[in-house]
């Protein structure tokens, strides 16, 4: 059974890296992902979407792609949290302070660019979400630890908003 953050909770495991994770061997990965996201486009503009996205092709969820890009998790020792439906969650631990170290899923927006007039839209976790979705073991305080989370996306909305996303 999946959890947040990609950990099967019957193997308290994460689930494999993205090389492990996708069905199409890692030499022919990316251009498969192309493909993909470009069949998306077409599909997307031939349904007369107005405000396009690359199809989510290389995210495992919309969530996973940039928390679990953050500092400050332990992705290899999880822990457990109440889930919104009480039964119990495995997720990453906070055991330092959330940082954006680098963009995430800026190419996710600059892919497509190319391949569309249209304009180009992505989906990003808020912090209130991803502070669900991990155990917090470093924070004194929850506002302390939305306002990091608060950074980070902030600050990759600026660099997918620089690469044209909306």
């Amino acid at each position: 059974m999946e959890t947040a953050l990609g950990f099967c909770k019957s193997c308290r495991r994460r689930r494999p890296p993205p090389g492990e994770l996708w069905r199409v061997p890692e030499p022919w990965l990316e251009a498969a992902q192309d493909d993909a996201t470009r069949v998306a486009i077409r599909d997307m503009e031939r349904a007369g979407i107005d405000i396009i996205s690359d199809g989510e092709i290389r995210r495992e969820s919309y969530s996973n792609r940039l928390a679990t890009a953050l500092s400050g998790l332990d992705l290899d020792n999880p822990a457990e949290v109440r889930g919104r439906t009480g039964g119990t969650v495995v997720v990453p631990r906070i055991v330092g302070p959330i940082r954006r170290l680098r963009p995430v899923e800026v190419h996710d927006v600059e892919f497509p660019r190319p391949n569309t007039d249209h304009i180009i839209k992505i989906t990003l976790p808020g912090p209130f979400t991803m502070s669900r979705q991990a155990k917090n073991e470093f924070y004194k305080d929850e506002e302390e630890l939305v306002m990091d989370y608060a950074a980070a996306v902030n600050a990759e909305i600026r660099d997918l908003k620089a690469a044209e996303a909306v």
